[in-house]
């Protein structure tokens, strides 16, 4: 999918291409650091082609590791999103249809086994710093789900009266900050909102340095770039591209500040850094939201604007440097990828629908690699992938004005889609509708919505392999 590649990165890839395609594993079991930004769109950092600021870190390790191409997110939304990454399911199967509220009284069932209790079977030090968002509920937070330490947002941090859209029209209660379980500061202002970024790598930061002589889990979903934007003062209006861009260099300054203490502390090599994001951009805030590059749309439809994120793995030693892996991804992969490094055994009796991506990661020989995915929506299933084919299944979508220094545009355009089938390797940005001249692909994508639709669930049917969200 060369189409995809930008210039920064065939330079990289030039550069650096005789280096070998991997080499020898560490002996001792391997770090994992998870990096996961809010609505980050694909086109939002340099390796992906941003414009208008620098991520010069995150250029760094691009060229010290692997870009994904083809890398996407359980579902085009946060708290669904983020209960792929967690359980390495389908949000469908483990219920989770839609965003946990301040005032949900349910949550990602403590029964769900997450990457962390994946990882504690090894005697890995855990921890969450940053935006959870899979129930506030004590029975529902991270030191519940298998991390030692929490340190962060319940969930997102627009739920909160200060921002501009809000006041009186959701009556959201003040935004809290937690350690553990306890609420160490009620009301966060924005002077602490826009401390967070600088925060989180400090937590991070100290972390590393305080487990660094047994194996670790870190997983960093920082809140941000999703509005409204924040950014420490060293980093206020320096960028062409306004608040959004200095906000980004703020995350590619944490990432720099990540790597450093991994490289000063002797630990990079046995460390396996993911960066990517939850979702597309929200593309409904203009200038404060992201860019989905050559993709259609953004966050909140069934397009790969709002499912493809960017995806950057670097383990140097293990990974080849400067590599550009065009091969589907996705974050249901982490689970079962990470338990396979570790060694650790996978939770039994229950569909893990993610796969291990190992063979990806070293660059190994993947004949006939072909994936099924399927795009949910809430409950609805809006579309199927079946190699590099996706069909959209008749449905709705709304599109919204862009809005403009925060304010989120007001008008909304509701649009029919027709039975669709696109070819993703030479239509990424899914504008040629095929399906006329390819009717057994058609009909053979068909078969495997219907088989997703026992198992997953349509609309209001519950499928025969969902399992039960929490507090319910």
């Amino acid at each position: 999918m060369k189409h995809l590649l930008t210039p920064w990165v065939v330079l990289v890839s030039l550069l650096i291409s005789t280096a070998p395609s991997a080499v020898a594993a560490p002996v001792s079991k391997p770090n994992f650091i998870v990096i996961f930004c809010d609505d980050m769109g694909y086109a939002d950092i340099g390796p992906f082609g941003a414009k208008g600021y620098q991520t010069p870190n995150l250029n760094r390790m691009a060229a010290e590791g692997m870009i994904f191409t083809d890398f996407h997110v359980g579902r085009a939304v946060c708290s669904p999103s983020r209960s792929a990454i967690m359980t390495g399911s389908y949000p469908k199967r483990v219920s989770v249809n839609g965003n946990f509220s301040p005032k949900s009284r349910t949550g990602l069932n403590p029964d769900e086994v997450t990457i962390a209790e994946v990882l504690k079977q090894q005697n890995y030090a855990t921890a969450c710093f940053g935006k959870w968002h899979l129930g506030h509920q004590p029975e529902f937070l991270p030191t519940n789900q298998g991390f030692d330490e929490f340190y962060g947002l319940p969930y997102s941090h627009d739920m909160w009266n200060h921002h501009p859209e809000n006041g009186t029209r959701y009556h959201f209660p003040e935004l809290p900050l937690y350690e553990g379980t306890t609420v160490i500061n009620p009301a966060l202002t924005p002077e602490d909102q826009s401390a967070h970024t600088r925060k989180l790598t400090e937590r991070t930061v100290q972390f590393i340095e305080q487990n660094k002589r047994q194996p670790f889990f870190i997983y960093l979903p920082h809140p941000l770039p999703h509005v409204p934007l924040f950014m420490g003062p060293d980093f206020e209006g320096k960028t062409e591209r306004g608040a959004y861009g200095d906000v980004v260099e703020e995350l590619d300054w944490s990432v720099g500040r990540i790597l450093d203490t991994l490289d000063a502390n002797g630990l990079r090599e046995n460390t396996l850094v993911i960066f990517t994001s939850d979702n597309g951009p929200w593309l409904r805030y203009g200038d404060h939201g992201g860019s989905a590059g050559p993709l259609r749309e953004g966050k909140g439809t069934h397009f790969e604007g709002g499912f493809r994120v960017p995806c950057i793995v670097s383990w140097p030693g293990t990974i080849a440097p400067g590599t550009v892996n065009s091969q589907f991804a996705a974050t249901l992969d982490l689970l079962p990828t990470f338990a396979a490094l570790a060694e650790a055994p996978l939770p039994p009796n229950r569909i893990i629908d993610g796969q291990d991506i190992r063979s990806l990661l070293l660059g190994e020989e993947t004949k006939d690699y072909e994936r099924t995915f399927f795009y949910y929506q809430g409950p609805n299933l809006n579309a199927v992938r079946q190699g590099k084919w996706k069909l959209i299944l008749p449905s709705s979508y709304t599109v919204w004005e862009k809005g403009h220094d925060g304010i989120p545009g007001a008008q909304q355009t509701q649009h029919q889609i027709e039975l669709s089938l696109y070819n993703l390797d030479t239509d990424v940005g899914e504008t040629t509708n095929v399906a006329d001249q390819h009717p057994l692909i058609v009909d053979e994508i068909q078969a495997l919505a219907d088989a997703a639709r026992l198992d997953l669930g349509d609309g209001q049917t519950v499928g025969a392999n969902v399992r039960p969200l929490g507090g319910i």
